[in-house]
């Protein structure tokens, strides 16, 4: 009954709301072209917005306004909307007076559950209630499904459908799927990996031990599998060989071309590894190889260009790339000095010189962004980072400079969990032989993982090497 109370009151309040505006004498409209003037003027204030933003260049900016414009001319003409009579605004209140209430009776009657228990927000799965795939994809994958049911031993069949999980964000079925096609086809070393990678990306980029045998078995096949190599380092990285992975990662590097699509994540994972064995990541790094051209039959020349202009087209020279990624930095210079409150802005122009190694520039960006938020721990932990990593390279371990452990200390004061905060420092502390202050931090580190982590593994044996004196 109380149910019915609340619905007959809400029903009430909406129709208040709607059916007073409706009785009451209605003001006379606006035309339809002064509505489309404010509409214009609100659209040429934006394209000056986005000009002086720098979101579009002068000429996309006047062949806007020029569109605007004529829009504007062609619908100078256009008639004034007629306002509705009252004797219409009275019938129409009428009807929704009568057609609300009963309407919504006689959906509940039909559609309504009140027997139903409430059903929380986080308990809902929102992303297919929101969308998925299209009813076609569905219908494939489900006729796919019936012809592997009676054609189980058919590896293409789970290949496909494997695939088809993986577009749909469906990763366990995925994993399962191409789990029975290897099974059926174990000889194929891109069937290997391919499901060596869809398991570690269903495993949150963990490589687990029947990721690492798949990549393995690759790698006996084709030992130059870069997919396979690039991963192999990646499991064994996590399982807390640390070296080892640099060494397997330093090696794929120095063996790629330069624009090869997987160097730039190979060049993040050994800086990665280098600071994790305190090491500096420029002096590990090697060159990769030249960059690729394609075959000189690939793409002739059309008549009348100028002679070397179509060279490697589509495949820029490394100093080109160079001088790209420069212009893009700079550009992201040039807008953070217009707008310096963007702090994540300057924290990804800190990285950014660290990768071209201007890293006097690190330290100055990673300054700015301190000074626009000196409370925030990741913006304090990339100023200590930067400083250090501006300092020369010297075989003899060396203290911290005051600045980065002050800022160190700064972010665990905000953040007393802060992971790099307490492992940077307790890095500094070993380095001076404070080894009481290291093993506090590191304790304090390595509650934070769980014993299988490879974290926990790498801590515990630093934590174990102090003890015994190491």
């Amino acid at each position: 009954m109380l149910f019915w109370i609340l619905a007959a009151a809400m029903t009430a309040a909406a129709l208040l709301l709607i059916l007073p505006p409706l009785l009451r004498a209605a003001p006379p409209a606006p035309t339809r072209e002064a509505y489309d003037r404010e509409v214009y003027r609100d659209q040429l204030g934006e394209v000056d917005r986005d000009h002086a933003r720098g979101l579009i260049n002068a000429a996309q900016a006047d062949a806007a306004k020029a569109e605007i414009g004529r829009r504007m001319l062609a619908g100078s003409d256009a008639a004034a909307s007629a306002p509705a009579t009252p004797r219409a605004a009275r019938v129409l209140a009428l009807l929704l007076a009568l057609l609300v209430p009963v309407g919504a009776v006689t959906v509940y009657a039909v559609l309504g559950r009140p027997d139903a228990p409430a059903q929380p927000l986080a308990s809902r799965a929102l992303e297919k209630e929101r969308s998925g795939p299209p009813q076609s994809v569905l219908a494939a994958v489900e006729s796919l499904k019936k012809q592997l049911a009676e054609n189980p031993d058919d590896p293409q069949g789970w290949t496909i459908l494997g695939q088809a999980y993986v577009k749909m964000n469906r990763p366990t079925e995925a994993v399962d799927a191409l789990r029975r096609a290897v099974a059926l086809s174990k000889d194929d070393a891109e069937l290997l990996g391919l499901f060596g990678e869809v398991l570690t990306d269903a495993n949150d980029g963990t490589v687990t031990e029947e990721a690492r045998n798949a990549f393995d078995q690759v790698l006996v096949k084709d030992p130059k599998d870069a997919r396979a190599r690039f991963f192999a380092a990646l499991g064994r990285y996590q399982a807390g060989a640390q070296r080892d992975a640099l060494d397997r990662w330093r090696a794929l590097l120095a063996e790629s071309p330069a624009n090869a699509p997987w160097v730039p994540m190979v060049q993040a994972q050994i800086r990665e590894a280098a600071v994790a064995l305190n090491l500096d990541p420029a002096s590990v790094t090697p060159s990769p190889l030249p960059p690729e051209q394609p075959p000189a039959n690939a793409a002739a020349p059309q008549a009348g260009q100028a002679q070397g202009q179509g060279q490697g087209q589509g495949q820029p020279s490394a100093e080109d790339r160079d001088q790209m990624i420069r212009g893009m930095v700079a550009n992201l210079a040039t807008k953070l000095d217009a707008d310096p409150s963007d702090i994540d802005g300057w924290l990804k122009l800190v990285r950014s010189y660290g990768v071209l190694g201007e890293r006097a520039k690190a330290v100055e960006a990673a300054a700015k962004a301190k000074e626009r938020a000196p409370n925030r721990p990741d913006v304090l932990v990339a100023y200590a980072g930067a400083i250090l990593q501006s300092i020369p390279r010297s075989d003899t371990p060396a203290p911290m400079p005051g600045e980065a452990t002050a800022a160190l200390r700064q972010a665990l004061a905000v953040d007393a969990t802060n992971r790099d905060a307490l492992w940077l420092l307790g890095l500094d502390a070993m380095t001076v032989g404070r080894k009481a202050d290291a093993q506090e931090f590191w304790g304090r580190l390595i509650a934070q993982f769980k014993p299988g982590d490879p974290e926990h593994t790498l801590l515990k044996a630093r934590l174990d090497a102090l003890k015994t004196g190491g």
